[in-house]
């Protein structure tokens, strides 16, 4: 196995082993024993577990944006842009169902708390596309002036919490069921 495949192996085991058992059942002897390497080998990529959960972390962010960049038009009216963004995460995650489960525990956990706080606060220099979007979208007078992590919350509850009911099947999404709850998100941050 060459050095890039081990540490593939490596991230996505740690991504299974999170997805199922959360970060504390999910020891770096499981994730090694998983990816098929000596325990050891984890180290020679990661300095620790932490490291690693956040690596992790920053591979599915990069993932997700680029998915969502796919067909993104930046001159568009700020609507049509919120709307290919949030049908666009909405098919990520109903897709991903374990980088979901991922990306829901590093969210909640302390691992995420000071990466969101910067990025929802706008003290991040990279706010984000959304963080952009709802930035641009205010200044234009189409978006609600609430601060940033009220409209963060406005557009990514109803998708996270539509999300988490599919994977675990409450209900099924469909395409034009997807349109409607992008378009009600919007609903929501619109003036």
């Amino acid at each position: 196995m060459s050095k890039e495949d081990k540490r593939e192996a490596i991230l996505q085991a740690t991504l299974e082993l999170v997805a199922e058992h959360g970060f504390h059942d999910a020891p770096c002897s499981m994730i090694a024993e998983r990816a098929g390497v000596a325990a050891g080998t984890i180290y020679r990529y990661f300095d620790n577990k932490d490291e690693l959960i956040n690596a992790l972390y920053l591979e599915l962010e990069a993932k997700i944006t680029a998915a969502l960049l796919e067909g993104y038009a930046a001159g568009k009216p700020v609507r049509e842009r919120f709307i290919h963004l949030a049908t666009g995460l909405l098919k990520f995650f109903i897709s991903s169902p374990l980088e979901f489960r991922y990306i829901e525990q590093f969210h909640n956990s302390p691992y995420g708390a000071a990466f969101r706080r910067d990025r929802m606060l706008g003290q991040a220099e990279d706010c984000g596309v959304y963080g952009e979007l709802f930035k641009q979208g205010v200044e234009q007078k189409v978006i609600k002036d609430l601060p940033l992590v009220i409209l963060f919350d406005l557009a990514f509850g109803p998708i996270l919490s539509v999300s988490r009911n599919h994977i675990l099947g409450f209900l099924q999404l469909d395409d034009n069921l997807l349109q409607q709850i992008a378009e009600a998100c919007w609903d929501s941050l619109k003036r």
